[in-house]
Order: C-alpha cells, then sequence, then structure tokens
C-alpha cells in the first residue's frame, strides 16, 4: 500500500521571496504524524498548501497518488479541524452539525455527535460550550464526511489537563478505526506520546523526518540520575558520571552511560553505607531536543 499523503518538492513565494524550498514528505496511511517547525519555519505555509487553503508555486501535492486540486474532491479527502475554528455564538451544536453535513452532503447521524459525547450538548449554544467541548465539536464537523486524513492544528491548546487526556484518547480511537491524522503542535510532549512519526521544518526545508525516538542519535543523550539519600554523597570522584549538586535530598549526576553509572553509584553508596530513598532518571526531553536541532544550521 503507498503513502496516503506525499507532498514534494513543495515550493512557495510571498512578494517574491520564497519561504518553501522544494518540501517534500510522505504520510503514511494509518499513522500519526507531526508537522514541527519554530515560528517562521515554515510549518504553517505547508499546511495550508496541504489542505488547499493556499496556492503554491511549484511541486505536487498526492493523496493515494492522484494529484490534489483545490475543491471538492480534495475536501473529500481531508477533514481539518483548524486552531482558530470558531461558530457563530448563537448556533446550537445540533444546528452546527446539521449544517456541517448539508455542506458536505452526508446524511446527519447523530451517532458522531455521541461518539464524541456530546449528545446532551445538542441544543446548546456554541458561546456557553467549554473549550473541551467546542473542540470535540470542533473535531466531530472535521468527521463528518469520514475523510481519509485528518489535519489537526494544536488540537488541545487552552485545554486542562483532563481536556488533554480526553481529546488524545480521541485521536487513538480514530487511529484504532484506521484514520491517518495529521497534527501541527508546539506540545512536544503530546507529540512524543501520539505520533508514530515526525517531520520538522526548517528555514522552509525538511531538516528531519522520522520516529521521535530517532532524533536521539543526533545529538549526546546526556542523561541525569537523582539519587535521594540519608546523607550527601561523600565522593564526587566517579568514572561514569559527574556529581553535579545536592538539592532537596536528592544527589544529581550527569551521564552518557547510564548502566554503567548506575551500577557504580549504588555500590558506591551501599558500601558508605548510605541508605538510598529514591531513584529518578531524567532524560533529555523531545522539547529540548527540537530545539536544539531547530538552532542547528541545515547541512
Amino acid at each position: 500500500m503507498g503513502s496516503i499523503l506525499e507532498v514534494e518538492k513543495l515550493v512557495k513565494s510571498y512578494a517574491g521571496k520564497e519561504v518553501l524550498h522544494g518540501v517534500t514528505f510522505q504520510v503514511e496511511p494509518g499513522e500519526i504524524f507531526a508537522l514541527l517547525g519554530t515560528n517562521g519555519a515554515g510549518k504553517t505555509t505547508t499546511l495550508e498548501c496541504i489542505e488547499g487553503l493556499k496556492r503554491y508555486d511549484k511541486g505536487m501535492v498526492s493523496f493515494h497518488n492522484q494529484r490534489a486540486v483545490a475543491g471538492a474532491k480534495l475536501h473529500a479527502y481531508i477533514g481539518i479541524q483548524l486552531q482558530s475554528t470558531a461558530l457563530p455564538g448563537n448556533i446550537t451544536v445540533i444546528e452546527a452539525f446539521r449544517l456541517f453535513c448539508l455542506a458536505n452532503k452526508v446524511k446527519a447521524d447523530k451517532n458522531l455527535l455521541n461518539q464524541f459525547g456530546l449528545k446532551e450538548l445538542v441544543h446548546k449554544q456554541y458561546s456557553f460550550l467549554s473549550t473541551g467541548q467546542k473542540r470535540r465539536l470542533h473535531l466531530a464537523l472535521a468527521l463528518v464526511h469520514n475523510p481519509d486524513i485528518i489535519f489537526l492544528d494544536e488540537p488541545t491548546a487552552g485545554l486542562d489537563v483532563e481536556g488533554q487526556a480526553a481529546l488524545h484518547e480521541e485521536i487513538f480511537r480514530l487511529k484504532a478505526l484506521g484514520k491517518t491524522i495529521l497534527i501541527a503542535s508546539h506540545d512536544m510532549a503530546e507529540v512524543e506520546k501520539l505520533c508514530d512519526r515526525i517531520a520538522i521544518i526548517k528555514e522552509g526545508r525538511i531538516g528531519f523526518i522520522g520516529r521521535p525516538e530517532e532524533l536521539i542519535p543526533s545529538f549526546t543523550d546526556t542523561k541525569e540520575i537523582a539519587l535521594k539519600t540519608d546523607n550527601p554523597c561523600q565522593s564526587t570522584e566517579f568514572t561514569f558520571s559527574k556529581f553535579i549538586k545536592r538539592n532537596n535530598g536528592y544527589d544529581y549526576f550527569e551521564t552518557e552511560t547510564l548502566s554503567e553509572a548506575l551500577l557504580e553509584l549504588l555500590k558506591s553508596y551501599k558500601e558508605k553505607d548510605n541508605h538510598i530513598l529514591d531513584i529518578k532518571i531524567n532524560h533529555t526531553t523531545l522539547e529540548e531536543k527540537f530545539l536544539e536541532f531547530s538552532r542547528e544550521e541545515l547541512v
């Protein structure tokens, strides 16, 4: 089975200045894929070109190996939840749902509203919905025509922890149903949790594409070991780790060889009869790696 979405050598200019310089990547069926980039990198422009909201100068966007042309045929393939989506304040949930179904020439199946926990809210006006309820409604409206691929722009922005968890469950449920999802997000913890693969765009080009964990070999993967102990560390000279500080009862060490460092530290503390109360291992986060990668110059 081929890619569901192919973006090939996409070029886009504004006022004679080229902002996309041949962006190329593919999205596979059934995966959750993230397009990442700092402000001004070209991420939003790339998404808008793919979604048919902007015209590109050169290149090609294909769905199911068929070149996409803005219009009804393109929108039959995709569902879009924009970050800035808003509806008239006095429209009710059921009115909005029926309107979107009419626009997409599909039958209004209330089961879709039920799936997103909107059954009890059908007669509630949009302005009285919570942020989480609005996000669930936006997602339901993006799915009324049963698209193959769903674009989610900052899907959990502004949601509390409970709302984020609920929306993440919905995204995983859609994936389990075979949907392909393309996410744009600034929340690296969310990306790491949800996504099968990521593409990082910088300076109008794709600088990295792969699984989130594949970004690790590009950097020195320094890990932090924190040991909570009865007494402070009695020795700061170790072969496989470097003592950093003691804070709130924890001794902190940096290492690039986790197993060897941990064994060495445990042996040392035991020999000195220094009781260990807790151990924490802190890895470099995807956000840190993303920021470091974004600061590096493209080769």
